[in-house]
């Protein structure tokens, strides 16, 4: 299978976020199953994408 470059699975990820949204729970995972075959994604980690919540992990500052 041919890898998809890391810009071309943002983009994918901004355009199916929003459909994935306003979906019910079945077309969700219907959604879920296409998103994971084409990015090789791991399901979990796509649906965190397909969330949002995933956007930017938080600075962390050593202190000591």
């Amino acid at each position: 299978m041919r890898r998809v470059s890391m810009t071309t699975r943002n983009e994918l990820v901004a355009a199916v976020a929003e459909r994935y949204a306003r979906s019910s729970r079945l077309d969700r995972g219907r959604i879920l199953d296409e998103f994971v075959a084409v990015t090789g994604h791991h399901r979990k980690h796509a649906m965190r994408l397909l969330r949002g919540s995933g956007a930017a992990p938080a600075v962390r500052r050593g202190h000591r």
